[in-house]
């Protein structure tokens, strides 16, 4: 039987830009107390942006938490306030140069959901026109075009490690009758 903890007391252990962290006494089965560490963040979004000729664009960047360079689908956090849709479009211009005449919101999902408050809005994009980028002071980034059947391979052959990109690649691929 699931038992629903209720929070008890709620410290904030550390504010940031990106996220904030608080520390959480909670009721636990029994009568007994425990402790969650919470990472709060505004959620985000990632695009399955798919090419006329049935590519994904992805984007390649180090990653300094992994400590390596990771494909990745576009993807970016959402500012407080603002829309999923309207992040959605302005990341996939940002980090590819696209703009898509259509973009589908597939599912929303968190990261990680043991610890975190991140919820992340999968879209798909479609009608892709090309431009420019506008990347962040802070990003380096490579733009590639990868068909969505190779993606999928990729991606059961473990050789993707991003859990959004995952998702996106494998929702895209169902939706795409792949």
């Amino acid at each position: 039987m699931t038992f629903e903890e209720k929070t008890l007391d709620s410290q904030r252990i550390y504010e940031g830009a990106i996220l904030n962290l608080r520390k959480d006494k909670v009721t636990v089965k029994g009568d007994a107390t425990s402790y969650r560490e919470i990472v709060e963040h505004n959620g985000g979004v990632t695009l399955a942006a798919i090419t006329p000729e049935g590519k994904m664009v992805m984007v390649r960047q180090f990653r300094y938490a992994a400590g390596k360079v990771v494909l990745e689908t576009p993807a970016g956090k959402i500012e407080k306030g603002e829309d999923p849709l309207v992040t959605a479009g302005r990341e996939l211009k940002e980090e590819t140069g696209y703009t898509a005449g259509k973009i589908t919101h597939l599912s929303s999902f968190y990261s990680s959901i043991g610890y975190s408050t991140e919820v992340i809005h999968l879209y798909f994009a479609e009608d892709l026109t090309p431009g420019e980028t506008d990347f962040d002071d802070n990003e380096a980034i490579d733009i590639v075009e990868i068909d969505v059947a190779e993606l999928k391979r990729m991606a059961l052959a473990g050789e993707i490690e991003d859990g959004k990109t995952l998702t996106a690649i494998l929702t895209a691929a169902a939706r795409m009758g792949i």
